[in-house]
Order: structure tokens, then sequence, then C-alpha cells
């Protein structure tokens, strides 16, 4: 009786959940009716394997929460009862309360990416300029950053140069140099029909084959001249040989 005495406290208590006592329908045990005292939790063994029940289901609660956890706040500190058989209502408000002031702080500071994105960058760079190391990743941005800093201002001065807009694509410097180097060919083209005498390019090569018959002739007696006058210059063989005379 003590017991029940005691048990009928608790469940009479303002602290006490409004379930945990129900005024009993039925008829009152004897033993109680002589302390005056009726029997209000016939019902508690339901209620009693139901929160059994839920505090299975809150361990799995909270395994899942500290999966969560560790996907988005991997650097916050493991909670205190992390490794504790019995979890509390408490051990959860601190997981979730630690994922909403990340995500109120995100929303503060949208700018500021959280660790798996920066990892995910990092990942990503490695990738695109083949850098096998974390310790590769700095010097790699360096010599792109400076082929860049190259790059921009080879294709500023190309800008210049061919009188472009500043917003002109690559390709469209690209195929302008092109012509312009297709006007150069062609204007060489023509000084060399032009030098030669003809626009023939048979006749160009039969003056260059006369060329290669006569100049190595020339160019003996040329250095027969020289050497016989005792002299170096090509300008003194003509003063020299009117001395001669």
């Amino acid at each position: 009786l003590k017991v029940l005495s005691h048990i009928d406290s608790i469940l009479r208590s303002p602290r006490a959940p409004p379930l945990l006592y129900r005024r009993s329908k039925g008829p009152v045990q004897n033993s109680v009716k002589e302390n005056a005292q009726e029997c209000g939790f016939e019902h508690l063994p339901l209620t009693i394997e139901m929160w059994a029940d839920q505090l299975m289901a809150l361990k799995d609660l909270h395994r899942s929460l500290r999966k969560l956890s560790l996907e988005l706040v991997p650097w916050h500190t493991a909670d205190p009862q992390e490794n504790s058989e019995f979890i509390r209502v408490e051990d959860l408000q601190f997981i979730v309360d630690a994922i909403l002031e990340e995500i109120e702080n995100k929303e503060k500071n949208g700018q500021t990416p959280s660790l798996p994105t920066l990892l995910a960058i990092v990942s990503h760079f490695q990738k695109l300029f083949d850098v096998n190391s974390l310790s590769g990743v700095y010097p790699r941005m360096n010599e792109v950053y400076t082929k860049l800093g190259e790059m921009t201002n080879a294709m500023r001065n190309l800008h210049g140069l061919l009188e472009l807009d500043s917003s002109a694509p690559p390709t469209l410097v690209v195929n302008t140099v092109g012509k312009l180097c297709d006007i150069i060919n062609e204007n060489v083209t023509k000084q060399v029909q032009q030098l030669l005498g003809t626009q023939d390019i048979h006749s160009i090569m039969k003056k260059l084959e006369e060329h290669e018959c006569f100049f190595p002739p020339f160019q003996a007696l040329i250095q027969d001249l020289l050497c016989l006058l005792e002299i170096s210059n090509l300008d003194d063989i003509l003063p020299t040989v009117r001395n001669l005379k």
C-alpha cells in the first residue's frame, strides 16, 4: 500500500503529464478503499510500454541526428552523451541547436562556404589542373594565375594593335590575325614576283636554276681576285685594278 500510495502521489503531482492519471471508472480495490484512495493508474502498464518503445526510438533518433551532424557540422565537438547508454532529450536538443546555429550562420553569411563545399572546390581544382596532392595546389594556383595574367596582357595588346573592341572574343582576335597573315603572305608573294620580274611560277623556277648555275663560278672568281690583289673588300677590287693599269 505504501508503494501504491507513493505512485499515486507521483501521478497526482502538478508536474506529472495529464495522461499519467485517470480516475478509475470501474470498481476499486478493497485495500485502496480502506485508505480512502481511488486507484487511478490501471492504464499505466500500457503507458509504460509505450514509453519504453519511445526510449528505444530515442536512441535511433539520436544516432540519426549524429550522422546528420557529422555531415553538416563535422567540426563541432561530440556531444557529452555520445557514447552513453542513456539518451536524454537534452542530448538531442544539443545536436539540433548546433545544426540550427550553423544554418543561421549560413543565412547571415551567405558568402561563407561550408567545409564540404571547400573540399569539393579543392578536389575539382585538382582534377582540372592535374594536381596529385594538396601540397601542389598552391604552386599550381600561382602558375595558373601567372599564365592567366600573361594571356590577359597579350589579348589586351592584340585588341589594341588590331583596333578591336575590348569585349571582342578570342575567336575574333584569332580570325583577324589569320586574315593579316594571309594578306602578308599574299604581299610577300607579289613582292617576290616583282623582284624576279615574272608572274609565272615556272619562270621563277627557271630563274632560280639560272642563279644556281651562275653564282658558284662567280663567287669563285671573286675569291680568286681578292686573293690575287691581296685585298679583302669587294669595293676595293675596281680601284686596285685601275691602279694596275
